[in-house]
């Protein structure tokens, strides 16, 4: 999160961002602090053919999502909302052990209109990517 007069967020990432995926070269320099998880209120979804991770928030029926945590600077967090996928937003995902992050969602309208796939049970983003190579 971004602490009024800090120069730095706190992002939490899980998707295609994520060490060992495609997208991780746009983290840039950020600083990796730790793996972490949501608390079990959020769903997940493969968006745009599987292109991209969809996640949002949900009032029961979620589950917990692993990540990784980066404390990015202003440019750095500037430069990853600008390579986000349309559609995507930030918003204060709250994490297992009492914390908070910035995440970036994706609208679950869209999700419901476009009735994108719930990947909720391989449980994250990188054990639905491992999982697909092995289908094709």
């Amino acid at each position: 999160m971004t602490v009024p007069g800090a120069d730095s967020t706190l992002v939490f990432i899980c998707g295609s961002a994520l060490r060992g995926q495609p997208d991780h070269a746009n983290l840039a320099e950020a600083e990796f602090v730790g793996a972490a998880q949501t608390q079990p209120h959020y769903r997940l979804h493969a968006v745009k053919n599987g292109w991209h991770p969809g996640i949002y928030a949900v009032a029961t029926g979620g589950i917990a999502i692993p990540g990784e945590l980066y404390r990015l600077s202003a440019a750095q967090y500037e430069h990853l909302l600008a390579t986000e996928p349309p559609d995507m937003y930030p918003a204060t995902v709250k994490l297992v052990g009492g914390g908070e992050a910035i995440a970036i969602l994706y609208p679950r309208e869209l999700i419901e209109r476009d009735n994108e796939p719930d990947i909720s049970h391989y449980g994250g983003w990188a054990t639905y990517k491992a999982a697909q190579a092995k289908v094709e």
